[in-house]
C-alpha cells in the first residue's frame, strides 16, 4: 500500500484517529494518502487548511481541471483518478471524460478551460519559463488577477501533494476500480498499485 509503514486504523490513537475519523466521515473510509500521512497528521491538516484557503472563491470545475491538468504533468495516478472522479460526478460524463484526457485541445472544453489547463501544465513543466505574455493570454481571455493566482497556487500545491504521494508509494484506492475501465486506463502512469 505504501513504501513506509502506516498505522492502522484499528491502532490509531491520538490526532491519528481524529485524521482518519475525519477522513472516513467524508469518504465512508480512510484513503491511502492519509495513512501515509500518520507519521505527521498536522501536515496533513496544514495541506487541508491550504488547499481551503486557495479554492474558498474558485469555481468548482475550474479547481478539478486544473488539478487534472497538473497531476497528468506530474504522472500522479492517484491525484488523476481522484479528480477526474469528482468531474464524472458533478460535471461529465465518462465519455466526455475520455475525450478531455486524451484531448486537451477538445471542443468539450471553453477557450478559457483550455488555456488554464495548458497553463497549469506549464508550469508543472518549468515554473521558470512562465512569462508576462503567458499572463497576459489568460487576462485576454478575461480572467482577472487573483483567479490567476489561484491557478498558479493549486498547481504549486498539487506538486507538493502528488509528489509526496508518490515518493512514499501510497497506492490509488480500490474504490476507482469502479471508474471505466478505459478511462482509468488513460489515467494510469508508471506505477499505480492495484487500480
Amino acid at each position: 500500500m505504501s513504501f513506509i509503514s502506516t498505522i492502522p486504523e484499528s491502532e490509531s490513537a491520538g490526532e491519528v484517529k481524529e485524521m482518519y475519523d475525519s477522513e472516513k466521515t467524508t469518504r465512508g473510509y480512510v484513503p491511502n494518502f492519509a495513512k501515509v500521512f500518520c507519521h505527521r497528521p498536522k501536515v496533513m491538516g496544514a495541506w487541508r487548511n491550504l488547499i481551503r484557503s486557495i479554492i474558498e472563491n474558485m469555481d468548482t470545475q475550474r479547481y478539478e481541471l486544473v488539478t487534472l491538468a497538473a497531476a497528468g504533468k506530474l504522472h500522479s495516478s492517484y491525484c488523476m483518478l481522484a479528480h477526474v472522479s469528482v468531474l464524472k460526478d458533478k460535471f461529465y460524463s465518462t465519455e466526455q471524460l475520455n475525450e478531455i484526457v486524451k484531448n486537451p485541445g477538445s471542443p468539450l472544453l471553453t477557450p478559457i478551460e483550455k488555456a488554464i489547463m495548458r497553463f497549469a501544465e506549464n508550469i508543472v513543466i518549468d515554473a521558470t519559463s512562465i512569462t508576462q505574455k503567458d499572463i497576459d493570454v489568460l487576462r485576454n481571455l478575461g480572467l482577472k488577477d487573483e483567479e490567476i493566482f489561484e491557478i498558479v497556487t493549486v498547481t504549486t500545491a498539487r506538486c507538493f501533494f502528488s509528489k509526496t504521494l508518490d515518493a512514499l508509494g501510497a497506492e490509488p484506492d480500490k474504490i476507482y476500480l469502479d471508474l471505466d475501465e478505459t478511462l482509468r486506463n488513460n489515467l494510469t502512469v508508471g506505477r499505480a498499485g492495484p487500480v
